[in-house]
């Protein structure tokens, strides 16, 4: 009869690392220059949500573009915030608009655009663009 066998672990274990959650707060930051348009632009192809008569999961390419005035969104917190959608209904339409909303609300920039670009359910693709204020 062979002889038991014990196997040791050969890869060490990791320290636990806190566990990022999905959010709905953004933080800013103080624009680096006030005064000054210059364009910041934020873009995903990971943006999801769900379809609130289906249930099915949404995909999209979102843009974000804006000209700041006196603050910056944080990128991590916009990350944690737009993860933040993937278990939540929404039309293409309202999340786009609520995105821009949101963005207007923390920032009050320059300018700011808002494209959400979902990927073809049915036959259809749709494209939304939202914006607020005057660019440059």
């Amino acid at each position: 009869m062979p002889a038991k066998k014990t196997l040791e672990p050969t890869l060490k274990t990791l320290p636990r690392r806190k566990v990022t959650q999905p959010s709905t707060r953004l933080d800013s930051f103080a624009s680096p220059r006030p005064g000054r348009a210059f364009e910041i632009r934020f873009e995903t192809d990971e943006f999801t949500c769900l379809c609130p008569m289906t249930g099915q999961p949404d995909f999209a390419r979102l843009r974000i573009t804006y000209i700041p005035d006196q603050l910056c969104v944080e990128s991590k917190s916009l990350k944690l915030y737009l993860w933040s959608y993937r278990d939540r209904g929404a039309f293409h339409e309202a999340v786009t608009n609520q995105i821009l909303d949101d963005l207007v609300a923390l920032l009050a920039p320059q300018w700011v655009q808002v494209e959400g670009d979902f990927l073809i359910r049915g036959g259809i693709r749709t494209l939304v663009t939202a914006e607020h204020g005057r660019r440059g």
